[in-house]
Formats: C-alpha cells, structure tokens, sequence
C-alpha cells in the first residue's frame, strides 16, 4: 500500500526527532510492503526565516493533498518579538483550523520500565498509569476574539473563550466512543463555578453522555483535576475538556509519565487527514546537540498507522519496539538515572529501528 505523509519539520529539536521517526517509518514500509512517500513543507520559525510567512500556501496545498501529516515543533526565543499572528506557533494553530481537526488525542502512559522516572510514590503510582487526554482543539481561548486597547490604567489585552454547542458536542462524542474502547469512564474537566462558556460545556456534555448509558461521567474543576491528577491519577481513564485546559493538563500528565518526550498526540477530524505531532515543543536549548528524545515522535507515527492507515499491526511494531528498548535499559537524558545506559537521538532512533 502507499501513503503520501506531509512532513514539517519545524524548528529547534524538530528535525533531530522527525527523522529518527522517518526512519521508522521506513523500516516498517520495507518489513510491511507499504510504500510511504514523503514530501517536507514548511511551518513556523523555519517558513518566517524562508519565505516570510509561518503557513505558506504552498504548505497548506501540500498537507490537503497527503494521507497524513507528521509535524516536529514550532517556534523558540528567535521569534518572540513577533506579533501574535506572525509568531510561529500561530502556524500551527492555522493549519489545525484549516483542515478542522478539532479532536486532539493525547494518551500518557507509564511504561514499568519508566516507573523510576516518574515523580511520584510507588504506592501512588500503583500497577501503572493509563490516561488519555481528549482535547477540543479548534475552539476556545486560542482561537476567540483577541486584541489591544488604551484602558485607563495604560494599555489592555483581552482573549476571549467562546463554545458553541455543536463544539462541544463534536469533541464529547469523541471521548465517549474512546472511552467505549478502554475502562468506560469519562471525566470532563472544566470551571463551571466561574465561567459561562464552562457552563454550556458541562450542560452540553451531560447531554450527550445520555446516548452512553455504558460510559460513567463525572465532572471535575480544572484546578481540581490539576491537584488529583498528582494525588491519584489511576482514578482517570479518559479527560474530555477544552483547547486551554487540555493543553495544559497534558503537559503534567507528561511528567507523570517520566518526561514530555514520551508522549505522542494525534489531532483528528471529520476529515481522513490527520496530524501526529509530540507534545513537546521546540526546546531550543538543546536543539542541534543529539540529546533530544525521539520516543514521542515516534510513538506518534504508531498512532498516524492506526487511526490513518488502519494498520494495527505496524503500529503495535513500534509500540513494542519502544517497550523493548526501554526494557534493554537505554535511556536519552531526559528520562536518564544512575543504571541505564545513556544514548543520544540518534541512538535511540536506530535501537528502536532495530527491534522492529
């Protein structure tokens, strides 16, 4: 089989992670009989410095066009002085819109060989930790009405968070049907106590969850779910929840499992295209230096085989492959202790290849 894969580097540790992923990728085409075909665009830092803008046409030409898109990271220090709209990470936020890949799958797994890394107590931690974080990711904060003004007391800026039911309702279904396939169980976090637009999510989750009898829901406050998400993260099966809070929550479920360089997200549509991207950013500070941790981009392509190219097998390759090394010991720095064997980018790329 063939598939066309649009790839974005991206900026600082982008490149170094992208292509221990492509690589694979092609070590799974050559074992498979697929045939993947891969053609680079630019996005962010890397677009502003060549071609003036962060999502060139030709970029969202050639995305529209491929079966899948895989994505490093965007952004970094260079472009910090750039208004809102020309700044890297709006590159990213735009081409989320443009193909409206409004459901943004972020699973966090504590792999055992890993339960050393994890911050937390071995009794909390328990037999493991299994969570997937179902972001909305097309609405929101991130993309409500924004802007400056002259106020009283100097200049003002204002975002605006703003849901619609059909939002809502799009995204709940999506953590509902995965819910069905783990431990059926739903916690939708929000702040209903304080926001108006948390009111409508809540009403409107409670609403669909009617049509899932099967699926227990609770609903929790984002500064709760904050806190328990360290006191007791086994209680959580599926997060539903919004743009901001989905992204931040993410982020610490990340270090629960050992470092944000283990986690692979897929952003998913209505649509047959989707993009796979690690959670991490750009980390300029170590860009260029082979330190970086290729696991959540290459976890990310195991997740572009199974919800793009239904290819269960090939992703359970990688997936195993991952376990395996882990298991052998070898560790980039970032997950790195005392009695593991310390490899660099490229390393951990061509072990992982290796056991595939």
């Amino acid at each position: 089989m063939d598939f066309n894969i649009a790839v974005l580097k991206g900026d600082g540790i982008g490149p170094e992670v992208i292509n221990q992923a492509l690589l694979v990728l092609d070590k799974i085409g050559k074992k498979y009989n697929h045939q993947f075909d891969f053609k680079e665009a630019l996005i962010g830092g890397q677009a502003i410095d060549t071609v003036g803008e962060n999502l060139p046409k030709e970029t969202i030409d050639i995305c529209k066009e491929s079966d899948a898109i895989l994505l490093g990271a965007v952004g970094g220090p260079k472009w910090d002085g750039l208004s809102g709209e020309k700044r890297p990470e709006k590159g990213l936020l735009k081409i989320r819109k443009i193909l409206n890949l409004y459901a943004n799958i972020r699973p966090a797994i504590l792999f055992k060989e890993l339960k050393k890394a994890c911050p937390l107590k071995d009794e909390i931690i328990g037999d493991g930790i299994d969570i997937c974080v179902v972001r909305e990711l097309t609405g929101g904060i991130y993309f409500g009405e924004k802007a400056t003004r002259e106020g009283k007391n100097g200049k003002e800026a204002y975002d605006v968070e703003s849901y619609n039911e059909q939002e809502i309702i799009r995204i709940a279904k999506t953590a509902f049907e995965i819910a069905r396939k783990r431990n059926k169980k739903v916690v939708s976090v929000d702040k209903a106590n304080v926001l108006e637009s948390s009111r409508l999510w809540r009403k409107t989750v409670n609403e669909v969850s009617k049509k899932y009898e099967d699926v227990i829901l609770e609903h929790m406050y984002v500064d709760n779910a904050s806190m328990q998400l360290i006191k007791n993260p086994q209680q959580f099966d599926v997060i539903l929840t919004s743009n901001m809070f989905g992204d931040i929550l993410s982020d610490e479920a990340s270090m629960i499992t050992g470092s944000i360089g283990m986690l692979p997200s897929a952003s998913l549509g209505e649509g047959n295209i989707g993009l796979y991207e690690p959670i991490h950013g750009s980390a300029p500070d170590i860009a260029g230096q082979n330190k970086s941790n290729p696991i959540a981009t290459i976890l990310s392509v195991a997740m572009m085989l199974r919800h793009s190219f239904d290819l269960e097998d090939e992703a359970k390759d990688i997936e195993n492959a991952v376990v395996n090394v882990l298991s052998n010991n070898y560790r980039t720095i970032d997950i790195m202790d005392d009695k593991n064997k310390l490899v660099t980018t490229n390393e951990m790329g061509s072990l992982i290849m290796e056991k595939i």
